[in-house]
């Protein structure tokens, strides 16, 4: 079917698994207008990102925080790099992130490659660092033989349902931030989910640079024999959106303090108050309660492209059964 000239090339759809946040489809999900399969080539499609960006996808992610574009010609790698491009949006390179990942094509990486019974928590990308991504693309090239899906969950709502169960825990957290500690090996660990080694976290093998870059960040370093311990913050752990003009959970407390576990890290260790107290095990355990309750879990499809604003969403990662391949794109 072609479409009408000056119409739209996507189109709103619904899926089992959105859910109505304050009367908003969360995620937002767009498909071909020409319905499937997708209509036209990937230089159609990708000539329509660059047409509508500004006029239907940007409003759509600012309301929604998140979009799923489903049923359009990008299956491969180069193409969702391609796709990525065609956003306009600046890369934003991976320097102090805690996730194994390697570079795949031009600005596209593989997701966290943590092995595939373990869960990755909810987070927002990089938020132990002060420069994090404001988006980030996922993109899937090989769909799960079942579960991997990447869980969502809008940080403003968190903020809203901790601050009405545990206000005076928020009003610390508001007060003092947080404070990240990780232990780091010189190379990455592929059986960590953290297990990001220095010498991929500050792109560099020369410690003086190291230094250098996470000077740059506010991280201090303290080596030991066979890698280095970094210690980031005190950092806020709520922020304003200015342009949502809200407070969000902009943090990785739940991430880190269940998940920051391997051979060198204890998770209880890897994240306090920024007064260096204890954080409660059970506020963090009825944090993750509510991440989980408010959450949505679309099944992945090959070719799903899904963006999300890093200043509204917080996403995670279930287990899967293989194969499975997300690929993944910060920035600016």
């Amino acid at each position: 079917m072609a479409r009408v000239a000056g119409s739209s090339f996507f189109q709103e759809a619904r899926l089992p698994e959105q859910r109505a946040v304050e009367g908003i489809a969360f995620p937002a999900v767009l498909v071909p207008s020409g319905g499937p399969p997708a209509q036209g080539s990937l230089d159609e499609f990708l000539a329509a990102v660059r047409s509508e960006r500004a006029s239907r996808l940007e409003p759509l992610l600012l309301e929604a925080g998140a979009v799923l574009l489903r049923g359009f010609p990008a299956l491969t790698a180069a193409d969702f790099d391609r796709a990525v491009d065609a956003f306009g949006y600046e890369e934003l390179p991976y320097v102090g992130g805690a996730a194994p990942r390697s570079n795949v094509v031009g600005r596209v990486f593989t997701a966290n490659e943590s092995p595939p019974d373990q869960k990755i928590p909810f987070h927002h990308e990089m938020a132990q660092v002060p420069t994090f991504p404001a988006k980030l693309f996922f993109f899937c090239e090989v769909e799960p033989k079942s579960g991997g899906e990447t869980p969502i969950v809008l940080s403003h709502y968190v903020y809203k349902r901790m601050n009405e169960k545990f206000p005076e825990f928020v009003e610390k957290l508001e007060k003092h931030g947080l404070i990240y500690t990780r232990v780091l090996g010189e190379g990455d660990d592929p059986s960590s989910p953290i297990g990001r080694g220095w010498h991929s976290t500050f792109l560099t093998k020369d410690k003086a640079v190291a230094e250098e870059r996470a000077a740059k960040l506010g991280m201090k370093l303290e080596w030991t024999d066979d890698g280095v311990k970094t210690v980031m913050g005190p950092i806020p752990a709520v922020k304003w959106d200015e342009v949502r003009m809200r407070k969000i959970w902009f943090n990785s407390m739940v991430a880190a303090y269940t998940g920051w576990k391997d051979a060198r890290n204890d998770p209880v260790k890897a994240v306090t108050f920024g007064d260096g107290s204890p954080l409660p095990a059970d506020v963090i355990e009825e944090c993750g309660k509510i991440l989980e309750e408010e959450c949505v879990a679309v099944p992945w499809q090959q070719g799903d492209i899904l963006l999300i604003d890093n200043w509204a969403v917080l996403h995670s990662r279930r287990s899967f059964e293989p194969p499975r391949r997300v690929l993944a794109s910060l920035c600016k």
